[in-house]
């Protein structure tokens, strides 16, 4: 027995990368076991996204299983498809490196920490929920990756790790986008595909994001309060930060912003700004934000008196820490596309919703919160989710006696929420941070399983209620 507990104690998790490969070699397995099937789809006259045809599932005979070579061929073709994505983080961490080379960020740093004094714990509560609203009700997802090194580094020169600040951006953002009150991508995409009226239920919505926004804030704050106080309690203790160059609170508060650095911070904070605006009125989305990104960069390489040459080495220099990130994001791309060759997701959802048929109203709504959850590993785009599953779901809980607006909550409840834990969705963010899959798993997982619980009482609730 001791022997047991000893090899379990002594268990490392394997590196992100052969875990994400032992995840796409599982997928090309089960493409040679489930059977390839469609659903017919036709384009939906008010959105003019494609929508599935509910009762139109036909197994497909002539489709050739991916072999080994296809996987190779997944993972090349996963950055290609993956392309815009992975210029977004490069530009994006390009534009927060120049801010950071060139002091601009230690220095606004120093004098957030000068205000906050001994209070400087505000942070997570005040940023976490700043995000959040921002997420429920503009949907902004995407658009803070350039904010994870950035907050990384501001934690470690307070004293906690990586992982605080990486959940900071990650959760509240994350938590945020699940509990939707507005989200464009998530419930007005849903509500509309369901044929229920735009927006409504906002007030159980907002109740919903408030719960589960203070459940993460108090869980970050207390693992960040226990960091703190032993570092050794932090689940990256001793991991090799990959070159981060962390400075000292001391270092950072005798730092004195000067006027190249002022001008810096407002462009900062004007690109965030107008992003917003772009986003919401003009429509703008990953490449118009790259390029965006791209641009702001050459601006604050010019607001700091750089040389173009100069300019140029700077961003050489910051690709080198996102080459790890980009990485990522061909793999779990990779996994969708040998899916798709093989065309089984149709069939998983076909099989899933197919064990919905007979039930009661709460069970049929607990089925649906997992059927969610489990597409949630195979569909990692909101919005191909909620056109993949939503015509399915929402005339199944009409047969069972529920209103359509239960199987939009189950969607958004069970496909969200799982962005913090499925490798498909949180492994480019731990990238991002920094922060080895095993160890975001570690720190997340007891977080995670209450969130789970709380996904079954608000579906509980809304079908007692009659959502």
């Amino acid at each position: 027995m001791s022997t047991v507990k000893e090899k379990l104690k002594n268990f490392k998790m394997p590196h992100t990368y052969v875990i994400l490969i032992s995840i796409m070699v599982l997928v090309l397995i089960l493409t040679h076991i489930i059977p390839a099937g469609e659903y017919e789809r036709v384009p939906d006259p008010n959105s003019g996204k494609n929508i599935v045809v509910a009762d139109s599932f036909t197994y497909v005979d002539d489709v050739k299983a991916p072999g080994l070579f296809d996987l190779f061929l997944a993972l090349e073709a996963g950055y290609v498809d993956a392309a815009d994505i992975m210029f977004l983080i490069i530009f994006a961490y390009g534009f927060v490196f120049m801010l950071t080379k060139n002091g601009t960020m230690d220095a606004a740093l120093g004098s957030l920490v000068k205000y906050f004094g001994n209070r400087v714990e505000l942070l997570i509560p005040i940023t976490m929920l700043i995000l959040g609203i921002m997420a429920s009700t503009m949907g902004i997802y995407e658009e803070v990756y350039g904010l994870f090194p950035v907050f990384v580094g501001i934690f470690l020169a307070l004293g906690y790790d990586a992982v605080v600040g990486g959940a900071v951006i990650f959760l509240g953002v994350s938590i945020g986008y699940a509990a939707g009150t507005t989200n464009p991508y998530t419930i007005a995409i849903a509500q509309d595909i369901a044929e229920v009226e735009l927006y409504s239920g906002m007030g159980f919505r907002w109740f919903i994001f408030i719960v589960t926004e203070l459940i993460a804030i108090a869980y970050v704050m207390l693992y960040a309060r226990r960091v703190k106080k032993n570092p050794e309690k932090s689940v990256v203790y001793g991991c090799d930060l990959d070159g981060l160059q962390v400075r000292s609170i001391d270092e950072i508060r005798a730092v004195k912003m000067n006027t190249r650095q002022i001008l810096c911070l407002i462009e900062f904070f004007g690109v965030l700004v107008f992003l917003f605006y772009a986003i919401l009125k003009k429509g703008w989305y990953i490449d118009e934000i790259s390029a965006f990104f791209f641009m702001a960069m050459v601006v604050a390489g010019i607001l700091s008196g750089y040389s173009a040459t100069e300019i140029c080495k700077t961003f050489i220099e910051s690709t080198r820490s996102m080459v790890s990130s980009m990485l990522v994001v061909g793999f779990t791309r990779g996994i969708l596309l040998l899916m798709k060759q093989g065309m089984i997701t149709d069939t998983i959802v076909h099989g899933l919703v197919t064990v919905l048929n007979g039930g009661s109203s709460y069970m049929a709504a607990y089925g649906m919160l997992i059927i969610e959850n489990i597409v949630k590993f195979f569909i990692n785009g909101s919005t191909s989710a909620a056109t993949i599953t939503m015509p399915i779901l929402a005339p199944t809980a009409e047969l069972v006696g529920m209103s359509r607006s239960i199987a939009v909550l189950a969607y958004q409840l069970g496909h969200s929420f799982a962005d913090i834990f499925w490798p498909t969705a949180c492994a480019l963010c731990c990238g991002l941070m920094g922060v080895p899959i095993n160890k975001w798993y570690k720190f997340v997982t007891p977080l995670f399983a209450i969130l789970f619980v709380m996904e079954f009482v608000f579906i509980t609730i809304a079908v007692a209620i009659g959502y």
